[in-house]
């Protein structure tokens, strides 16, 4: 006699339909801002070449008989207040705006699927403490948390802001896995498999988890974009990075008491900014917009 052995598959890898971030990936509102971010990666990935465009990709070239001087040939964005040329601090601003935005989001995400993870799935006095915990960093506000740590930091670099941001910024997403494991943990297929005598490890890597991380992943991406604004706030406000980085909120902070005089020094960085957030928001409300369920009918 001959035994079988099924292996228990997730509703979302099972049966033919299309996977809804398939269908996703095909609308407009998804590949317009996903170019936009993609370039934006791609900029801070390299940005001395997309410097060097008008001839001078060293930011830190300046000349002080240009300061505050207006947009000419070779310099679309003009000069800043120490003649440095706006363009070039532009492009490199990308790199420290994106790492922190993607630095919190991953480290706020692997502290959230952690919690949420076991609270989901233990229940009981696991789930009690943890949501106590969880609680107790909900109350604090995202960027009155950072302001009061940071300025009790030391040095204020890209790893310093984003692990400040990060401490404050995983409770959401914690009770969003916590939710999503709990609909899940008494599902048919992840029976089956306790009933096969897979590993904890197995069942909540291979099973809960996939079925899982859907909404989360939609909410770390509009995260993203939250966190950008969040420390370009704080660096305005004399709290977040500090020089010798090179941020679209250090331009802004530095641009904005000379913004009747030299307009040009505050709106470039903004338009960076403001693009940069908008198109990675967009892109979690095409990836909400798909993964919604009354959506798939």
């Amino acid at each position: 006699m001959t035994e079988s052995f099924i292996t228990p598959v997730a509703p979302s890898l099972a049966g033919g339909r299309r996977h809804p971030l398939r269908r996703a990936v095909r609308r407009p509102g998804f590949l317009v801002p996903a170019a936009i971010v993609a370039l934006l990666v791609l900029i801070a990935v390299l940005p001395g070449p997309f410097a060097a465009l008008f001839g001078n990709p060293d930011p830190r070239v300046c000349d002080l008989n240009l300061s505050g001087a207006d947009p000419t040939a070779g310099h679309p964005f003009g000069f800043d207040l120490q003649g440095c040329d706006v363009y070039a601090n532009v492009i490199h601003g990308t790199r420290a705006s994106l790492s922190v935005g993607l630095l919190t989001t991953l480290l706020s995400m692997t502290v959230a699927i952690v919690v949420g993870t076991l609270a989901g799935l233990y229940g009981g006095v696991v789930d009690a403490a943890l949501s106590r915990l969880t609680d107790v960093f909900l109350g604090f506000p995202l960027l009155l948390g950072a302001v009061v740590v940071l300025n009790s930091a030391g040095e204020r670099s890209v790893l310093t802001v984003s692990l400040v941001l990060a401490l404050f910024g995983w409770p959401t997403m914690a009770r969003l896995v916590r939710g999503s494991v709990r609909s899940v943990r008494q599902a048919d297929f992840v029976l089956a498999a306790r009933t096969m005598g897979l590993s904890t490890w197995r069942i909540v890597t291979r099973y809960v988890l996939p079925s899982s991380l859907s909404p989360v992943l939609v909410v770390a991406t509009i995260t993203v974009g939250g966190v950008i604004v969040a420390e370009s706030s704080l660096t305005y406000l004399g709290i977040g990075l500090e020089a010798p980085a090179i941020s679209w909120g250090l331009q802004l902070s530095s641009a904005s008491s000379q913004f009747q005089n030299a307009p040009h020094l505050l709106i470039f960085p903004a338009l960076f900014l403001a693009v940069t957030v908008l198109s990675i928001i967009s892109l979690g409300d095409t990836l909400r917009a798909a993964l919604d369920p009354r959506r798939q009918q």
